[in-house]
């Protein structure tokens, strides 16, 4: 075999020892996936099938490819015995080549179709807690060229955010109050249950009727910052036939339960946080008037773009609506 014309190194020193890739411009891409194919199935026929072209020319495209580089790089007779030790080194960079090179197509592409950028996003905390990894991990993959940046935010500071175009979309917890030309789409659903203190006479139940809770303090969102979960909790207990009698107030579900904890009062938090538990604290079931107490998750957003767009439909797809 002769080497590569300008080409005086040996193969393996000269373009796979660093890890740098394949020099551009002597080999072309559909040669390195007809490489691929070969060295992946160890038979020419199998590879020709796999890409649905004839077998002699897929022979000496391999020929070809050994011949531009000056060394052998599949070892074979009647048949592939083996990859050599530069085939091999050359398999792992042709698949970093075809991979950069898709890579490549695809972020032009999205550019193309205004998918680059920033994407500023407001989140409540049972978002982080139950939806919003998923959908985070999905989106990134597909478009690692859009950077997102990311904050926490009650849903009422979140409406304000929007109004005021500081942020691009949010996870909020409807109803929402204040959000004319704001769009929405419901994306979960989820079921709040009862947070009372370990040593308090409620937890030796099972289940807890919201008029057991009539008379105790309790631990609820305020409602400024919390319009959504405040309204749904009021009025679960006005339909149980009380009002509740609030004693302390906390912007966050992790919050509130930490001071049930404390013994501060009793408190209505998301199902999700069962899973965790939470020492000195019992979570119960509720049943009887006014229950079961649902509260939705949706997002929120002021005008659509491609971005934005894309964002949505990783959330439908994460999000079947299911109760969480």
């Amino acid at each position: 075999m002769h080497r590569a014309r300008g080409w005086d190194r040996p193969f393996n020193q000269a373009i796979l020892a660093d890890g740098h890739g394949i020099p551009p411009g002597m080999i072309e891409l559909r040669q390195f996936k007809q490489f691929i194919a070969v060295a992946e199935e160890l038979s020419f026929r199998r590879a020709a099938e796999r890409l649905n072209m004839a077998q002699p020319p897929l022979t000496s495209t391999i020929q070809r490819i050994e011949d531009e580089i000056g060394t052998t790089l599949i070892e074979r007779t009647n048949r592939i015995t083996r990859l050599t030790e530069a085939g091999q080194i050359f398999l792992k960079e042709a698949r970093r080549t075809v991979e950069q090179a898709e890579r490549a197509m695809l972020a032009a592409r999205q550019a193309g179709e205004g998918l680059t950028g920033l994407l500023r996003i407001a989140f409540v905390a049972s978002a982080a807690r139950e939806i919003l990894p998923a959908i985070l991990l999905r989106f990134r993959e597909h478009y690692p060229q859009i950077k997102l940046e990311l904050r926490e935010a009650m849903t009422g500071q979140q409406i304000e955010l929007l109004q005021k175009s500081s942020i691009d979309l949010g996870f909020v917890i409807p109803p929402l109050q204040d959000a004319q030309y704001l769009k929405s789409e419901i994306v979960a659903q989820n079921r709040l249950v009862a947070a009372i203190p370990e040593e308090h006479p409620l937890a030796q139940k099972e289940e807890i009727a919201l008029t057991d809770m009539a008379s105790e303090s309790w631990i609820l969102f305020p409602e400024r910052q919390g319009p959504g979960l405040h309204r749904i909790i009021h009025t679960a207990c006005l339909q149980a036939g009380f009002f509740p009698l609030v004693g302390q107030e906390a912007p966050q579900m992790d919050t509130i339960v930490s001071l049930v904890a404390g013994g501060m009062g009793v408190a209505l938090v998301s199902r999700a946080l069962v899973k965790g538990g939470r020492q000195g604290v019992a979570f119960r079931e509720l049943t009887g008037a006014g229950t079961p107490v649902q509260f939705e998750l949706a997002i929120a957003y002021k005008e659509l773009s491609p971005v934005i767009e894309a964002f949505i439909a990783a959330t439908r797809l994460q999000s079947k609506l299911t109760m969480l």
